[in-house]
């Protein structure tokens, strides 16, 4: 049976729909008054982004260190903006002192239903996600920051020599991928989870290996951190957060696993402020590849973090045959637009050279880790 178009797409910032961002905190011991009245700073600032609609603080009648925010946005870019950017950093660092375990959750609003919303007055630019979306449930993240130049070989050895983590998380979470790349001196690695993300994510950084590699590479980091201080450690991590925007399988499901698909990862600098555009602009690439029967894509991801945008691609040839086809911008129309929204050079007006500005876009692999079949 072919899969439409809308089936393929099991994951999209860029469909309009409304956003509901759930955080869960677990506070430390004698925090709570700290934490709501750094709250209560938090809402007077976040009520003045663009896009966001209301939140609401909630405390556990069961458990009082236990804690729920949550927001509504008019959709996930406007609150993606936000939450990439670096005074959101500093506004919630006075809320994660306070927590001892802080996990956030993000979904697309589907139906409302109740008395309640059918008297609501809905935003003007806020609408319902059209229909469910499928998937195999998986869940992809990426993490991306910059090394010092010149110690790109050191850290390339480092990054690709370590010892695999288990893949078994729990019963529920399994890590089924790492695919780490770098372009020039940014390292931007990806993860594949099915389950919840933050266990897998968490289950990998207590692994031994893990753990000497990254205090490893500390020396050669542009932006300092200490793994040893939670604090610096979350900070850290936030800043490096590249998230998922958009993924769409342009093949059936299983195809990604035949030993003729190979992985590759793009990397895209926008001009200021056009990471949000350049990120929906390749998104649309990958759909209308997903409609062609000779394109060799399999499956698309985009990830993208204020002016940095990158797309993995698998791809069902080798490296090099029909590379335009696979990561090229085809037509001097679309490299124009390409064009306006990318730092640096792109292509020539006609959109001529599409291969050969693939090849200036494509990252290097350093390692690319599956985990084995499961028994």
């Amino acid at each position: 049976m072919t899969t439409t178009l809308s089936e393929r797409v099991s994951q999209s910032a860029f469909d309009g729909s409304m956003l509901r961002v759930v955080l869960l905190m677990d506070l430390h011991e004698g925090a709570q008054q700290r934490f709501f009245e750094a709250y209560e700073q938090l809402r007077h600032d976040i009520a003045s982004e663009p896009g966001h609609i209301s939140d609401q603080l909630c405390q556990s009648f069961e458990n009082p260190s236990q804690w729920l925010i949550t927001s509504e946005w008019e959709s996930a870019p406007q609150y993606l903006a936000w939450v990439n950017s670096e005074h959101h950093a500093e506004q919630v660092r006075p809320l994660g002192a306070c927590a001892r375990a802080m996990r956030p959750l993000k979904y697309t609003v589907l139906r409302e239903t109740g008395r309640g919303y059918q008297d609501a007055q809905r935003p003007t630019g806020a609408r319902l996600q059209e229909s469910p979306r499928l998937g195999a449930g998986v869940v992809r993240h990426a993490l991306t920051f910059t090394v010092k130049p010149g110690s790109e070989k050191q850290v390339a050895a480092l990054l690709s020599s370590y010892a695999s983590p288990e893949a078994k998380v729990d019963g529920h979470t399994r890590l089924l991928r790492t695919s780490l790349f770098m372009h020039g001196n940014r390292v931007v690695r990806t993860v594949e989870v099915r389950g919840d993300l933050m266990s897998a994510l968490r289950h990998v950084s207590e692994q031994p290996e893990v753990r000497a590699v990254e205090e490893a590479i500390n020396p050669y980091l542009e932006q300092d951190r200490d793994l040893g201080d939670p604090e610096s450690a979350r900070m850290f991590f936030m800043r490096a957060a590249l998230p998922a925007v958009h993924h769409v399988a342009a093949r059936e499901a299983g195809e990604v696993d035949r030993s003729d698909v190979r992985r590759h990862a793009l990397f895209y600098p926008a001009k200021p402020g056009c990471g949000p555009a350049l990120a929906r602009f390749l998104a649309r690439q990958d759909e209308e590849a997903a409609h062609r029967s000779d394109a060799p894509t399999v499956s698309s991801s985009i990830f993208q973090r204020d002016d940095i945008v990158v797309r993995l691609i698998d791809v069902r040839s080798p490296h090099g045959a029909g590379l335009e086809t696979a990561f090229g911008i085809r037509g001097p129309r679309k490299a124009a637009v390409l064009a306006r929204l990318m730092a640096g050079p792109v292509s020539s007006p006609d959109g001529s050279d599409g291969a050969a500005s693939a090849v200036r876009h494509t990252m290097s692999l350093i390692t690319d880790r599956r985990a084995p079949a499961e028994r």
